[in-house]
């Protein structure tokens, strides 16, 4: 029954926009995943010494003729010899003389098909039913009239590098918001000159605020019609915490959270999605250990004191002044995020130590992200005069289920098509 109302859903919307006769109404859409959100490709040089036999250089097996192979999303990694492999190939690694992050030794990585929505669709195309990702909100777009690679594009990157504040390098993360820049500039250039809506899921959110405010006003009115964010954290969220200190298998059978946890904490983007202190008060304890609590305000002592003293110089000069700032783009913003799933609120360590899983204490939120964060631009746009900002809740969507639960799929589709016909309407008015 429910399939069966989302097909009535999308045949009333397809009626309204009449696609059947005027796709040529539709503004053009650029879907931003989040993080591990696309497929990633990576290559071995000469420079890369393996830890051991299981990563010599003879794995994996299937490569192309130069060297290239896909490095995410692999099934070989829930394998415990391989999960090593794995986390030595996507290790990122701070060069304080440089002040910017690089891949390690003997690494190259690559995002396949920047452009296309190819790579977001499944995370693995060979095991389309177990890693779909966009795969479901693409076909519900392209029967409403979108087209791939005509009026719908995808904008992958490596998720585990960040963007830095002002002043800083960020080689990796400004290169794909170039990229971005560019794309969405040829986007409107071949549809008429019609402005396009961004669409993001989780972290891709912040990179779109990010490249929203580091672009004039101007460029702003001219190339953006609306910007749709999906479970966008955007004060972080307190799951991060957990994968600092004690790595995390994200609910994935098999991998043990510990074999990742370099990789992990090695991750920009990660760093980038600890809990904003402009959020989380000093006064709420995020962490309890037996010795001592930690809040927001304290991860500095916090990266110290579980074993990663080298993210704190990156932390506080990097990403602290970038998440203290979440200033209003002034373009249409919709929001469309789960709530009433238990989300990790407060993480209890029993004994002294973080070689461990915590016991966790929920609260609301969309299973990864607390709604703080989900929630926070009402609060702190509350007052934006030149700010329009639309929140849909939905009850009991998760963080990843936004993007293949029926309801959420239809909220998804409803509000791209009202944009596209208010922007008709405005068309036709003038």
């Amino acid at each position: 029954m429910r399939g069966l109302g989302l097909k009535l859903a999308l045949l009333r919307i397809a009626m309204m926009l009449c696609v059947c006769k005027a796709t040529s109404s539709l503004r053009p859409l650029i879907l931003v995943p989040g993080s591990g959100g696309n497929q990633l490709e990576a290559r071995l040089t000469t420079g890369y010494k393996p830890s051991g036999l299981f990563c010599g250089r003879f794995y994996p097996i299937f490569k192309d003729k130069e060297g290239w192979f896909r490095l995410w999303f692999d099934p070989s990694v829930l394998l415990a010899p391989f999960t090593k492999c794995f986390n030595q190939r996507m290790m990122l690694y701070y060069d304080p003389d440089l002040d910017d992050y690089r891949n390690a030794p003997g690494v190259e990585t690559r995002v396949p098909e920047f452009g296309s929505t190819n790579s977001l669709l499944y995370l693995n195309p060979n095991l389309k039913r177990l890693t779909a990702y966009m795969a479901p909100l693409v076909k519900l777009l392209e029967e409403i009239g979108y087209v791939s690679g005509e009026t719908m594009f995808g904008a992958p990157y490596d998720f585990r590098y960040g963007l830095a504040a002002e002043g800083h390098p960020s080689h990796v993360g400004s290169k794909f918001l170039q990229e971005l820049k560019d794309l969405i500039e040829k986007a409107s250039a071949s549809n008429g000159g019609k402005p396009v809506i961004l669409l993001s899921h989780s972290l891709g959110g912040l990179y779109v605020l990010q490249l929203l405010n580091r672009n004039p006003p101007s460029w702003r009115r001219r190339f953006i019609k609306h910007f749709i964010a999906l479970s966008a954290p955007w004060g972080g969220t307190v799951q991060e915490m957990l994968t600092f200190a004690s790595g995390s298998s994200f609910g994935v059978p098999l991998v043990d959270p510990f074999l990742v946890r370099g990789e992990q904490r090695s991750s920009v983007s990660n760093l980038w999605l600890m809990p904003s202190p402009k959020l989380f008060g000093p006064g709420k304890a995020l962490v309890i250990t037996p010795n001592k609590a930690y809040s927001a305000h304290d991860i500095p002592e916090f990266l110290n004191d579980i074993g990663y003293p080298e993210g704190v110089i990156p932390y506080i000069s990097r990403i602290l002044p970038m998440t203290e700032s979440l200033a209003a783009p002034n373009v249409g913003l919709t929001c469309i995020f789960g709530t009433g799933v238990k989300t990790p609120e407060t993480l209890l360590y029993a004994k002294a130590g973080f070689d461990k899983q915590p016991e966790a204490v929920y609260g609301d939120g969309d299973g990864t992200v607390n709604l703080e964060s989900l929630s926070a631009l009402e609060s702190l746009w509350a007052f934006e005069k030149n700010q329009s900002l639309k929140v849909i809740r939905m009850s009991g969507i998760s963080h990843t289920s936004i993007l293949e639960k029926s309801a959420a799929l239809e909220a998804i589709i409803a509000e791209i098509s009202s944009i596209n016909s208010k922007a008709q309407a405005e068309v036709s008015f003038e």
